[in-house]
């Protein structure tokens, strides 16, 4: 029997922030990852005149979790009211 490999575990995000501090590390986290994804997508395009669907749908993904993110941030500044935000990462190693 094989052992499953290893995953390590990291704290990207940890504390309480105000809906401005808030919107900066979320915005700017998710935009870089919608454009990491639509440039993964042109690539493909590039390279072999199609599109990469599972970019695509990440695109639309990541979109609606900063419309509804935008709108989560909204309401906590007109509530006055800070964000408790945590985030970690898993990483495993896997063949390929």
């Amino acid at each position: 029997m094989t052992e499953e490999p290893e995953k390590k575990n990291y704290c990207l995000i940890s504390g309480s922030f105000s809906p401005d501090a808030a919107r900066q590390v979320l915005m700017s986290l998710i935009n870089y990852k919608i454009n990491f994804h639509q440039l993964n997508d042109w690539s493909r395009r590039e390279r072999f005149g199609e599109d990469n669907p599972a970019a695509l749908k990440r695109v639309e993904e990541l979109s609606q979790a900063r419309e509804d993110i935008a709108h989560l941030l909204e309401e906590a500044a007109a509530m006055g009211l800070k964000l408790s935000i945590k985030s970690n990462i898993e990483i495993g190693l896997e063949p390929e």
